[in-house]
């Protein structure tokens, strides 16, 4: 019997990217693949059985934001391609009402803590300053655990997005004034794990108005643009201005039935006052597409948790509760056992202290003896130094006592020179006081005989005048004498004339040498 052929099974595949707020996945997809096959792949790799919160959103082809439509294959989506593969955005799509009591699994809290932080954060969700401050407590405390001075270093949350920018601008504080705010209270968060923090952060966010609040622009019966908020309660009519307060609310238990043709929207609700459908108009059918999935979602959601939980969820529950008993009791351990460890860290510390005080003590023991020793060579040497120095005074001293002696003795002579000089000096006191009498007697004698000299000389000149007379008469009268005479006369004259020429001459010289 011949086999029918069959078509060879292709094997081309397309490649998907999945971003979630804190990682990115990557598959690849035969052609056949539905959206529902993609979003449980995706469930399964995170281990997410909470799947009835979360869809995934994409670009179509126009631009425009849509849901993937889980029973359709994902090619058949018109979904933008971007670096060739298929981009989606795994979100929250519906949110619970009570987030404590209905988020069971701990990735699924995670999920929305990073969702609604981000809304709040990008300012599509208002959240006062007081809020955001004690959210970004949260937040850190999710992020870095108990609060520790050692780590959290001033200027550390600084480069951290933790305020939205409309709270920043709100008031006049610097980044390290909002820095002290937020670690006021991330200090009061110690001992609270990432999950209870982030549930913490969603307990409070649950709180805020926007929460959980799917805004589309509107237009009713007078053509005044409003918004319209799907919300896990119901539907919400807002004012174009105030996105906080609804004007007008209907409960899903008050809705009957939702419909909408083309771009009017149609909802009928059980109120006996008002028994005429609510109509409005949107801008696009594919608008009333969305709230109208949105809203089956929702009320889905709505009727369920008011029905006894199903099997699977009871399970999950009780899973949920024994891992969270399970965590508590390891934490409770960890707990002890950082207690013990810290206990043991400060007794190390100070034991360490204590050791290092010793250490020091001994130290400054050691010191203390190397500088007793020390001081001990040193008084050593100061007293063979000291020794030394007397032997040297001693010796100065004997020296000095017999230069003292040789003083005393010098002194002596001294002494009796100074005696013999006064002696002397008496003696020439009195000798000058003769030589100056003698001298001014000599003085006075000198005087008389300058006198006398003066006087001899104007005798001496008298006398040589008298001479030169006398020898000029006898000259005279030798001429006179007769030639007739005999030779040897002359001679005997001039002979008695030099006679009488010698005895003048002699006694004018005794004259004058008695006069000197």
């Amino acid at each position: 019997m011949m086999v029918p052929f069959r078509r060879k099974k292709s094997n081309k595949q397309f490649p998907v990217k999945v971003c979630t707020f804190d990682s990115e996945l990557e598959f690849h997809l035969e052609h056949r693949a539905t959206g529902r096959y993609l979003f449980e792949l995706i469930c399964r790799t995170i281990g997410l059985r909470e799947t009835w919160y979360f869809g995934l959103q994409f670009e179509d082809s126009k631009g425009n934001l849509s849901w993937l439509k889980m029973d359709k294959k994902v090619q058949d989506q018109s979904v933008h391609m971007t670096n060739g593969s298929c981009m989606f955005i795994f979100l929250a799509k519906f949110f619970p009402e009570n987030v404590a009591e209905e988020l069971v699994q701990e990735v699924t809290q995670h999920l929305f803590f990073l969702q609604i932080k981000q809304a709040i954060l990008s300012m599509d969700v208002y959240c006062p300053p007081e809020a955001s401050v004690l959210l970004a407590s949260y937040a850190v405390q999710a992020k870095y655990g108990d609060y520790d001075e050692a780590v959290c270093k001033p200027g550390m949350l600084i480069s951290e997005n933790l305020l939205p920018q409309r709270v920043i601008d709100q008031y006049q504080m610097t980044p390290q004034m909002w820095e002290e705010r937020i670690k006021t209270w991330y200090a009061d968060h110690r001992g609270m794990s990432r999950d209870e923090a982030e549930m913490e952060y969603l307990k409070i966010a649950q709180d805020l108005d926007m929460f959980g609040v799917n805004y589309f622009p509107i237009t009713n019966k007078k053509n005044t643009e409003v918004w319209l908020g799907v919300t896990a309660l119901g539907l919400n009519i807002y004012n174009k201005e105030n996105k906080l307060l609804p004007v007008t609310t209907f409960q899903w238990n008050e809705i009957l039935h939702i419909s909408f043709d083309d771009r009017k929207f149609v909802v009928k609700t059980n109120d006996s006052k008002s028994p005429k459908p609510v109509i409005f108009y949107s801008q696009k059918l594919r608008i009333n597409k969305l709230i109208l999935d949105l809203c089956v979602g929702n009320h889905d959601l709505y009727m369920k948790r008011r029905k006894p939980d199903t099997m699977e969820i009871q399970q999950m529950k009780a899973q949920a509760k024994e891992e969270k008993q399970r965590r508590q009791v390891e934490r409770n351990k960890l707990t002890r056992e950082k207690q013990l460890r810290e206990a043991a860290e400060r007794e190390k510390a100070a034991m360490e202290q204590r050791l290092m005080q010793l250490q020091e003590e001994m130290r400054a023991a050691n010191e203390a003896l190397h500088r007793s020793e020390e001081a001990a060579e040193l008084l050593a040497e100061k007293n063979r130094l000291a020794e030394e120095e007397a032997m040297l005074l001693s010796h100065k001293a004997q020296e000095v006592e017999q230069e003292i002696n040789r003083m005393r003795m010098t002194a002596r002579k001294t002494e009796e020179e100074k005696m013999y000089l006064e002696r002397k000096t008496q003696e020439a006191e009195l000798l000058t006081a003769r030589m100056m009498e003698e001298s001014r007697k000599r003085a006075l004698e000198a005087d008389k005989l300058k006198n006398e000299l003066i006087h001899a000389r104007v005798a001496e000149k008298e006398a040589k005048e008298k001479l030169l007379n006398f020898l000029s008469r006898t000259s005279t009268e030798s001429i006179l004498i007769t030639p007739s005479s005999s030779p040897e006369s002359p001679m005997h004259e001039m002979h008695s004339y030099d006679l009488l020429a010698d005895g003048d001459m002699e006694q004018l010289s005794l004259e004058i040498e008695k006069e000197r």
